[in-house]
């Protein structure tokens, strides 16, 4: 099974009857899932979608973005996700770079209308699938678009094209064809795309159901966000491999978390700490059945002992482990059930998915592997900048290695910090403010936040006479950035700053 049409086979085959996706009221075996997808592939070739193609998803967690993500696969396209906290100006510049031949959009959604934002800055979008049912979704005026279609039309458009056709698209799929492209944020200010072959994809969700002793007997409450590699990959991906049940959560409050747990039966629940914080800490908890709880992962922050043993204690959560990824390689290192508390939480466990660790000059950890990105789209030079001539990747963390082989992240070479489980490079957020009126100078920094983590400083340097107000950057900040990209804090100085940072897994 090295590509994703053959391990969704595999899963209809294996595991036919089982549930693959319980998304409130909607339920689907995996032998439906796979009926759906080709459905959906037969849509997006109906569209003109051709193989190598690039399919953009700018949606939450739910199972529309499931049966239409494992859909660009089977059609033999490559899959593009866009971060649901991403402004219009930014989805509309991955979809411009990767000259998508469609997008699949979600309605109105944290009070946005996505697609009407997108269609005020363009007139020529690629083909739309809406989320939405056709008498819910209405095309916006003067597009110029080659095709609308709401959820509901899928079967209709896709009967243009021979179920025949579908499938030889999906034998055709070879291992090292592109799968997927995320894109990343980096330290110049402008966003990576970050290219993974099917069986990389495949590889590393592998290695983590392992490490996890994940099986068909789990269901798996994926918090996570579709968009990024750990809700698509470590996911979607993992559970097709698996035959562990989706239970799809689009937008993260605990006791909505506790709810399903206890419903569901949830025994798989991966998640920055933020999210076991603020379940051990609801004063509702007691009234919830956790108790089907039994494998859960965390990091992309710090992490606390205490957090830790909590987790097992008064969760009594059978598998608790810690792991260290990153876009360009997805899961790198892992722990093992038998660390200790203090193990889990104070180091990134051992390399994983067929890698090498060692650590380079500066302290620098470096990676190699058969897992390590195919490349940067469109962009060679940041690809040899990122990759030498040896294989080694260099991922811009400082750290230890010890004589076991666990890993501990002790520093960044980059400057970047994590907000509430997602990276953000202060170069891009003050690639943002200083095309501001009035901005002269501006540096964005972390600083300590008890529920996020760390939130954004900015310190600006005004222009004489023509300061922009604190309301006026955060406005403009939030049209243009994604929310969690936008500074909590504005200082207005009369010099720039900097501050460093320590890193952690």
């Amino acid at each position: 099974m090295a590509t994703v049409p053959q391990a969704l086979r595999h899963a209809a085959q294996a595991y036919g009857d089982a549930e693959a996706i319980a998304d409130g009221d909607y339920r689907i075996t995996f032998a439906g899932l796979l009926d759906e997808v080709r459905a959906a592939a037969r849509f997006f070739v109906a569209s003109g979608v051709e193989a190598g193609d690039h399919v953009a998803i700018w949606a939450p967690n739910t199972y529309h973005w499931v049966i239409a993500g494992l859909g660009v696969h089977y059609a033999g396209a490559t899959l593009v996700p866009i971060n649901t906290r991403y402004t219009a100006h930014e989805a509309l510049d991955i979809i411009e770079r990767t000259r998508a031949k469609a997008l699949v959009v979600t309605g109105p959604f944290l009070g946005t209308d996505r697609l009407t934002e997108l269609a005020k800055l363009t007139d020529a979008l690629p083909t739309v699938l809406s989320t939405a049912n056709s008498g819910d979704f209405f095309p916006p005026p003067g597009n110029n678009s080659p095709e609308f279609a709401g959820w509901d039309q899928i079967a209709e458009i896709g009967a243009r094209v021979e179920p025949a056709a579908v499938k030889a698209r999906a034998d055709a799929v070879t291992d090292d064809d592109v799968a997927d492209v995320l894109f990343t944020s980096g330290t110049t200010g402008r966003s990576k795309g970050v290219q993974s072959a099917h069986r990389q994809s495949l590889d590393v969700a592998r290695a983590w159901a392992e490490c996890g002793e994940v099986t068909s007997a789990d269901r798996y409450l994926i918090v996570n966000p579709f968009f990024h590699s750990f809700g698509y990959k470590i996911g979607i991906l993992t559970c097709v491999l698996t035959g562990a049940t989706m239970v799809p959560m689009a937008v993260y409050d605990p006791e909505t978390a506790m709810q399903l747990v206890q419903r569901e039966k949830i025994t798989v629940l991966p998640g920055a700490p933020t999210i076991f914080q603020t379940i051990l800490d609801h004063p509702a908890r007691a009234d919830y059945d956790l108790s089907s709880l039994r494998f859960s992962v965390t990091g992309a922050a710090v992490v606390p002992v205490a957090l830790i043993e909590r987790m097992q204690s008064e969760l009594d959560i059978e598998i608790v482990l810690t792991a260290f990824g990153m876009t360009e390689a997805v899961v790198v290192t892992m722990g093992r059930r038998s660390d200790s508390p203090e193990l889990v939480a104070t180091t990134c466990g051992r390399v994983t998915a067929g890698f090498e660790a060692r650590i380079g000059p500066q302290d620098e950890l470096l990676l190699r592997g058969p897992n390590v990105m195919l490349g940067y789209l469109d962009d060679p030079a940041a690809t040899a900048e990122a990759i030498d001539a040896d294989g080694w990747l260099h991922t811009g963390d400082v750290g230890v290695i010890d004589e076991n082989g666990y890993l501990r992240i002790t520093d960044r070479l980059k400057d970047m910090y994590i907000s509430g489980g997602f990276n953000v490079y202060p170069a891009e957020v003050e690639q943002a403010i200083a095309r501001l009126s009035g901005v002269a100078e501006v540096a964005v920094i972390g600083v300590p936040d008890e529920r996020l983590g760390e939130v954004g400083l900015a310190a600006v340097v005004p222009l004489p006479g023509a300061a922009p107000t604190v309301d006026d950057l955060l406005a403009y900040c939030r049209e243009h950035l994604a929310n969690y990209k936008v500074p909590r804090r504005v200082e207005f100085r009369t010099s720039r700053c900097r501050a460093t940072r320590p890193a952690r897994c």
